[in-house]
């Protein structure tokens, strides 16, 4: 027996830092898809709203239902591999936990009809903004989620969060400083337009706060997966949206159809818009706010370069520059957790 002992505890070790390298690389990976699938959303979403063709544009409040039908799917399928790819288990763990807990299932339809609104004012504020300014400018949502927090979670924030939200306001501000150098292009978009995107942004940002606080204050109040109160979202989701769909473009639909102007530029949308609830979701598992700041800040910057050379309806100026560069560091200073000093050292 002695002589196997080594032996176990090697393989413990063994084991042990596979499991963290496992732990690192999903980690990495779960950043990595953050980065491109918000890059990527903007950039296409912004491309597809400005592009000039023939015939009749996709129509903003459809695309919003696809992606929350798809995100259902997506999520039925996490269930399913969850259930061990059982299909009995699959109806039985979603008959439990949806239809078996109607007012549990309810509580989500708030922030639902919220997400659902707020998905359709990106579509707007990216018709009307360009990339990189949206960008920017959407980081409000830091400030907006810490003050939900604050009021609604009793959260209390340290001093160096209230410094990087201070810092977060000075540099969204200069970002949306108007500047005379402007472009040929961005001349074209009338103060009216880039106000009403100014303003789209900034309500998505207050439903974004308010949302996600409250999701996250239903999460901890039971005990559901996240993938099950996903599903519960995508079926409000859907629902507020179709309401949308038939109220605001009703006419246009019956003329044209549900898939008027979609083609695979228009899907790409769709999928990636689907997409991003469930890479936060993972990055929220194996990330943390550090990391996940510095993917936000890593897609700020390629969207200026991207919008930049291959969009070319922006021309970064050095006061958008200090103001993004604030923006950034705020980013990095609200997810800062100091280590508290002095801490013994353990033998």
């Amino acid at each position: 027996m002695t002589d196997n002992e080594p032996k176990i505890v090697l393989e413990d070790n063994n084991s042990e830092s596979e499991g963290q390298a496992m732990s690192t690389n999903l980690k990495y990976l779960s950043l990595g898809i953050l980065v491109f699938q918000t890059t990527s959303l903007v950039l296409t979403m912004r491309y597809s709203r400005t592009l000039k063709e023939e015939g009749p544009r996709y129509l903003s409040s459809t695309a919003v239902v696809i992606a929350e039908l798809l995100k259902i799917m997506a999520c039925i399928l996490l269930v399913y591999k969850d259930s061990k790819c059982n299909f009995r288990t699959l109806n039985r763990v979603l008959h439990d936990e949806i239809l078996n807990k109607p007012m549990e299932t309810l509580k989500l339809a708030i922030p639902s009809g919220i997400y659902t609104l707020q998905n359709n004012l990106l579509y707007v504020a990216l018709s009307n903004l360009d990339a990189a300014t949206y960008q920017v400018t959407y980081q409000l949502k830091i400030l907006t989620t810490a003050l939900f927090s604050v009021s609604m979670l009793s959260k209390k924030l340290g001093v160096y969060q209230w410094l990087s939200l201070v810092i977060l306001m000075t540099g969204v501000a200069l970002v949306q400083w108007p500047s005379d150098s402007q472009t040929l292009t961005a001349k074209e978009l009338s103060a009216g337009s880039q106000f009403v995107g100014l303003m789209a942004v900034l309500i998505a940002c207050f439903s974004s706060g308010f949302a996600g606080v409250y999701f996250e204050k239903i999460l901890k109040e039971t005990k559901q997966s996240v993938w099950i109160r996903n599903i519960q979202l995508g079926f409000f989701g859907s629902i507020f949206g179709l309401m949308g769909v038939y109220i605001y473009d009703g006419e246009l639909i019956s003329k044209n159809g549900f898939f008027q102007g979609y083609n695979k530029l228009t899907w790409t949308v769709v999928v990636l818009q689907a997409l991003g609830g469930l890479v936060i979701a993972a990055v929220i598992k194996y990330a943390d706010n550090i990391l996940k700041g510095f993917a936000t800040s890593l897609s700020i910057i390629l969207s200026t370069l991207i919008s930049y050379f291959w969009l070319q309806d922006f021309v970064p100026t050095s006061v958008f520059f200090f103001g993004a560069v604030l923006v950034i560091a705020a980013t990095f200073l609200y997810g800062y957790d100091p280590k508290p000093a002095g801490n013994p050292i353990k033998a």
